[in-house]
């Protein structure tokens, strides 16, 4: 490393995303390519300041990864997006494409044509190919398909043949085999002619003439062993497999329990078809976790978070307009008791506290519950002991705050019943929010739907009503 190279500071992520977007206001850039739509941004620029700017902001582009530069066009407004893309290299937007959401994808695919998908997707390989087919107009997809040779064509359609939650939609077909009746010299020899090993190559599968796999070869065995060995010698037999038709989440928690890099992925009779690797395996967590936030809140799918009002306002609508109706019946539960408050006028300060108390805590045991689930730590066998568990938490977390809340309504008012009334509405509302937050997404993964969907507002709903219900009942009851 030189000296320059080693005071240069190292960029973070906002950062780089700050360079562009200055680059694009310094001298109003982004409106003037936004003005050259189709044109060589280039040849379209007469001031010279708008040609430095361009080139250094080509430059910037160039020199960043990537998912750098996925970022950073999902952090731009539409226009600007727009703007960088078309300053993108053709030969990097299928690898920008793959990075990107699909909120954000679905943007860039849209102001790309025939042409420019078709080059895009040719320097994509087989499994990055079966991702992006599904966003592609059909008439790309069947030029493509037509220009892929024999092999490449029949991995696409292998890898398409799959639910996008199964192992053999994430499989990846670029892998190196060897025989097992050959010496780790000869292996070595044969690893040297190659231009490049696949990425996340960590060991070399070993497959008979037949193609079933035999075992693999760890690469850090064939460097550390006696290169006369025989590659028998040296494979692990009892690899961690997986088929083509398992669930891939459940393949990348074993990534994550065995501290695997990459894996095969055999068909039933043992033959080697593909491989995982710890990138698609990263990838699909992140997304699933991101998918398990959205549900939880009501969305119905990603969004991109600079989409028009109307695109917007369809993927939010459902849950809220549920949420509606809910507030509607907490706002009857209130009007029921619309007398005691007239006579109390302390409830309708203290009501809000149960509720919300409630609120959050339903939403922290259905967030446990829901993560567990997620990992496979619970299933719908554990419901009643897991009622056991949250109630005794919910019974203990009400007798204290409730406590606590109840000194503070005496002190306040003066009246030692409302302040018992609400150490006793606190806690029969947070054990109705640990009830909920058990049997909300248990009943829903009965049903086989999602257990976060709407599970937050479903939470919030139960225990909104349900308190101020139990608060204004115990009232009515006991202080007038």
């Amino acid at each position: 490393m030189t000296e320059v190279e080693a005071k240069k500071p190292q960029e973070t992520l906002q950062d780089r995303l700050a360079q562009v977007i200055e680059l694009l206001h310094r001298n109003d850039l982004a409106e003037h390519l936004a003005g050259l739509r189709g044109d060589r941004p280039s040849q379209g620029l007469a001031d010279p300041l708008l040609i430095e700017d361009l080139a250094q902001l080509q430059l910037k582009l160039d020199e960043l990864h990537p998912a750098d530069v996925a970022h950073i066009l999902e952090a731009l407004p539409l226009d600007e997006r727009l703007a960088v893309w078309q300053l993108v290299k053709t030969e990097r937007d299928g690898d920008i494409l793959l990075e990107v959401s699909d909120a954000v994808r679905e943007t860039l695919i849209a102001d790309m044509d025939d042409q420019e998908l078709l080059a895009a997707a040719k320097e994509m390989d087989a499994d990055e190919l079966a991702d992006l087919a599904p966003e592609l107009p059909r008439d790309v997809v069947h030029e493509l398909m037509e220009s892929l040779d024999a092999q490449q064509r029949e991995r696409v359609r292998s890898a398409l043949s799959y639910d996008e939650d199964q192992v053999g939609a994430l499989m990846d077909f670029e892998m190196v085999t060897i025989r097992e009746d050959v010496s780790l010299e000869v292996v070595l020899r044969y690893l040297r002619r190659l231009k490049e090993l696949p990425g996340h190559t960590d060991k070399l599968f070993v497959v008979d003439y037949d193609g079933v796999l035999k075992g693999v070869l760890p690469i850090k065995r064939l460097l550390v062993n006696d290169p006369e060995k025989q590659v028998a010698e040296v494979m692990a037999t009892d690899p961690v497999t997986f088929h083509p038709d398992e669930d891939a989440y459940e393949a990348a928690q074993a990534f994550e329990r065995y501290d695997l890099v990459s894996t095969p992925v055999v068909d039933k009779g043992g033959k080697l078809i593909g491989r995982l690797t710890i990138d698609e395996m990263v990838d699909l967590i992140r997304e699933e976790s991101e998918s398990e936030v959205l549900s939880m809140a009501g969305l119905r799918e990603e969004e991109d978070i600079f989409a028009s009002v109307w695109k917007s306002v369809r993927n939010r609508w459902a849950w809220l307009a549920i949420n509606l109706i809910t507030a509607f019946i907490a706002s009857r539960v209130i009007g029921l008791f619309d007398g005691a408050i007239e006579k109390l006028v302390a409830l309708a300060a203290l009501m809000p506290i149960v509720a919300g108390i409630g609120g959050n805590s339903g939403n922290q045991t259905i967030t446990m519950i829901v993560r567990a689930m997620a990992l496979d730590q619970v299933g719908t066998g554990n419901t009643l002991r897991l009622l056991r568990k949250e109630a005794g938490v919910g019974l203990v977390n009400g007798v204290l705050w409730g406590g606590v809340i109840g000194f503070v309504a005496y002190w306040l008012y003066g009246n030692w019943a409302l302040g018992a009334v609400m150490t006793a509405a606190m806690t029969l509302n947070l054990l109705l929010a640990a009830l909920m937050g058990v049997l909300i997404p248990m009943t829903l993964a009965r049903l086989g739907r999602d257990p976060a969907m709407g599970a937050s507002v479903m939470i919030t709903a139960m225990t909104d009503s349900g308190g101020f219900f139990i608060f204004l009942g115990l009232a009515s009851l006991f202080l007038l």
